[in-house]
């Protein structure tokens, strides 16, 4: 049975009322229309936002336009733009429980999370300030006496940044700064659903002193504000993080004016676990990697690719290690599974489960909705018996289900692992070294852990091999994602030996 939370009603929340930042200024939309945030966690409206439209966006651009190819931003050292992004950081440190407070309640995740989250935010903020100073060229004195060569990086100039709902505040902390350090200007949309952060963000890149129109923060939906963003000739770059399908659409969109894109996208995710693994280690790792923000995350570990000779043993621990696992109200601290993010959503996490369930899986645990008087839960799931060739073993539930598949021989681990179209991450279980550098080596994802899950930092790239994405952030060259490299062939002295004779 499910360990429940029970979410506590806000008969007293008073709904906080957000506007755009556009050019340094927060506004509304002509007309005044507004999307409102039902918390998925307690039913209520907690947020409105602005309904942004295509000339808000433009607007929006325009700004950033004029910041890059008119303002101070680009032309500022590298130590002065480090400054104000660790004021910045500074700033959000101090506000971090209002931040994490605001994403706990519009995504449902739970509090100790989000706060989890803000404090990796801020040593992001930190590190891309530290990059900031260290972004230089190249120069070349081997070309012969008569010719120098250097190479410059130059900021690409506006980047459209574009962030989904399951990491309001993280996701953003892996663009914007970077962006900003290396002299760019930027429109931001958050989602829909989860804006709030963000724009509180706008405040505190104001009072660090980000100079106007270097941050502009549009809300509103992807086809209303997104789809400007992608394809209006003054962006230089867009960077996207969201599904696999809207991410394909953003690279359409992109390739009208061959802009530079960056794409974090869809995962799904294998552990692989040989029967020499530490399985007390690994049933823990297991459980988090399935469960941590309600299995909507791009990196969960929703693909438990386990020993033959194992399998029935390791599945049935980590049903139980399931069993207690804190499902419910965001807010309370003890909660470890919040909510859903919307009632769509859950149909669509069942639907998965039923599909299953219909190609012959079988329900170890959970498979059901949880009803707790507020809000829309799901139950910790997991499938066992499923097959290489079914539906939730090949794309993303986006939901706490875990799915186990069996295998015999590490090739064969290895041929389920890459056999489908994601490679964002993976995972292998053994105390052999050599079949842990096998694994690593022979799958096709942009991490792999190594008796661990998903461990991070701010100094390792993150990204995915095929159609989990297109470039990496973090890392000591995310920066220069955000550049564009420019050749000076000079030469020195009489030019002698034209083509053409004198």
């Amino acid at each position: 049975m499910t360990v429940t939370v029970q979410p506590k009603a806000l008969t007293n929340y008073k709904a906080r009322d957000f506007r755009m930042l556009i050019d340094g200024n927060w506004v509304k939309t002509e007309d005044g229309s507004t999307l409102e945030r039902v918390a998925p966690g307690h039913g209520v409206i907690v947020s409105r936002y602005q309904a942004g439209t295509k000339p808000d966006a433009e607007r929006a651009i325009a700004a950033a336009r004029r910041a890059f190819d008119d303002g101070p931003w680009p032309n500022m050292t590298g130590a002065e733009r480090s400054n104000l992004l660790l004021k910045a950081a500074d700033l959000i440190a101090a506000r971090a429980d209002e931040l994490a407070h605001l994403d706990a309640i519009e995504s449902g995740k739970p509090i100790s999370q989000a706060k989890a989250e803000l404090g990796g935010a801020v040593d992001i903020w930190r590190y891309a300030a530290a990059l900031a100073r260290d972004l230089h060229g190249e120069s070349y004195n081997t070309l012969g006496q008569g010719t120098l060569g250097v190479v410059l990086r130059e900021a690409i100039g506006v980047v459209s940044i574009i962030t989904p709902w399951n990491f309001p505040f993280l996701i953003v902390s892996q663009k914007l700064p970077f962006a900003l350090a290396a002299g760019c200007t930027t429109v931001v949309k958050p989602s829909e659903l989860t804006s709030g952060s963000t724009l509180v963000l706008g405040e505190i890149l104001a009072e660090a002193g980000i100079p106007s129109g270097v941050v502009n923060i549009v809300t509103g939906t992807g086809p209303e504000v997104g789809a400007p963003m992608t394809t209006h000739p003054d962006v230089d770059m867009v960077s996207f993080t969201g599904s696999t399908g809207v991410g394909r659409l953003t690279m359409a969109n992109a390739a009208q004016t061959l802009k530079k894109v960056s794409l974090e996208l869809g995962g799904k995710n294998p552990q692989i676990v040989f029967p020499d693994a530490n399985l007390d280690e690994f049933v823990d790792a297991a459980v988090f990697g399935a469960y941590f923000n309600a299995g909507e995350c791009c990196n969960a570990g929703s693909r438990l690719i386990l020993h033959r000779d194992i399998a029935d043993e390791v599945t049935a621990r980590i049903a139980e290690l399931s069993k207690k696992v804190k499902v419910g109200d965001p807010l309370d601290p003890s909660t470890q599974v919040g909510a859903i993010i919307t009632p769509l959503h859950l149909e669509k996490i069942a639907g998965y489960v039923s599909g299953a369930r219909d190609a012959g899986a079988d329900v170890a645990l959970g498979g059901e909705a949880l009803d707790l008087g507020l809000g829309q839960f799901m139950a910790p799931t997991i499938l066992s018996g499923v097959k290489p060739e079914m539906a939730v073993a090949r794309e993303e539930v986006f939901g706490p289900v875990l799915s186990v598949l069996t295998f015999e021989t590490t090739d064969e681990a290895i041929r389920i692992a890459n056999s489908i179209d994601y490679g964002l991450s993976a995972g292998v279980w053994s105390r052999d070294f050599d079949t842990c550098l096998t694994i690593g080596r022979r799958v096709r994802a942009g991490t792999i852990w190594m008796n661990t899950f998903m461990d991070g930092a701010s100094e390792l790239p993150f990204g995915g091999y095929k159609q989990s994405g297109l470039g990496r952030e973090l890392g000591r060259h995310a920066v220069e994602d955000y550049t564009e490299t420019k050749t000076l062939n000079m030469h020195i002295g009489a030019r002698t030996n034209w083509w053409m004779p004198r």
